[in-house]
């Protein structure tokens, strides 16, 4: 089966966090690393790195990754935005490292003035300055895939393998990528053939290793539209069908998969994580049963 998770709340400690994934039937987990709209935050304590780590060693839970804060920016042309940015990023990135997180998710940036060039430059130098001032943590960086609404960055290929070549250190640079962003940034994800031109297009331009993770949400508005909302498995544009070949696909489907689809109830007062996994979960095994059933 796919290991399949969701984003959980750390409110009341981060152990809280993976007790609401377990209580969803979560394989992996997604926090924020603190408060994501706030650019200061209390120092993490060795107790609370600890407390989260116990839980989810007693969860088995596995693949924990965190989001960094939506207020980053470090495509911004503002210099002292930007430098607060860089120092928020690496604040995170060490959080991250301390809650023994595999990866921290991160949104490239907007540029603002519309000067993709000079922005992507100004990503890959906050990225290599946070490399060089942690050499000893471990966690990857992931850049996530954008519905590139207005002058925000990453919807295409072509800018994150730009920033890959950018940067100075990429050994612990990688790619998540949401399929709610892909649809709406115009990659043809809604069809078995486009879905293919998508991934074999993704090797060609940064590597399919550098894929670590995906956010698996389905899209409130049509392909191309560049806009981000999402919306629950099988009620968006994304489609079932679209799920259903990255849950089979095995060029993708070994890695951690991550719903950040709305939190609630559905209209039988069931957790909306818990339907979402359920569906995707059926989704899977469905289509195997099929395969088997076809060997002669």
């Amino acid at each position: 089966m796919p290991i399949l998770g969701a984003h959980q709340s750390i409110a009341g400690g981060f152990e809280k966090a993976v007790e609401r994934a377990r209580a969803a039937n979560c394989d992996c987990l997604q926090v924020f690393t603190k408060n994501c709209t706030r650019w200061k935050a209390p120092p993490l304590t060795e107790e609370q790195a600890i407390a989260f780590q116990q839980a989810l060693l007693r969860t088995s839970i596995k693949h924990p990754v965190g989001h960094a804060a939506y207020l980053i920016n470090l495509a911004s042309p503002d210099p002292d935005l930007w430098r607060k940015s860089l120092e928020s990023l690496n604040e995170e990135y060490v959080r991250a490292w301390r809650l023994g997180l595999e990866a921290l998710i991160i949104h490239p940036g907007a540029s603002i003035m519309g000067d993709s060039a000079p922005a992507l430059q100004r990503i890959a130098s906050a990225l290599s300055t946070v490399f060089r001032n942690n050499p000893d943590v471990k966690t990857w960086i992931l850049l996530e895939t954008t519905a590139g609404q207005g002058t925000h960055l990453g919807r295409s290929f072509d800018e994150l393998a730009t920033i890959f070549e950018l940067t100075e250190d990429t050994q612990r640079l990688g790619v998540c990528w949401d399929t709610c962003h892909m649809l709406a940034a115009d990659l043809p994800i809604d069809s078995p053939e486009g879905w293919d031109r998508t991934v074999r297009w993704f090797d060609r331009q940064i590597g399919l290793d550098r894929l670590k993770a995906i956010h698996l949400n389905d899209s409130k508005n049509p392909r191309g539209s560049g806009v981000d909302r999402h919306a629950h498995i099988g009620q968006g544009h994304v489609g079932l069908d679209t799920f259903r070949r990255i849950l089979h696909d095995p060029r993708v489907n070994h890695l951690p998969m991550y719903l950040e689809t709305p939190k609630g109830k559905d209209e039988r007062g069931r957790d909306w994580d818990v339907v979402n996994l359920t569906l995707l979960r059926e989704l899977a095994v469905r289509q195997s049963r099929g395969r088997i059933a076809e060997i002669p």
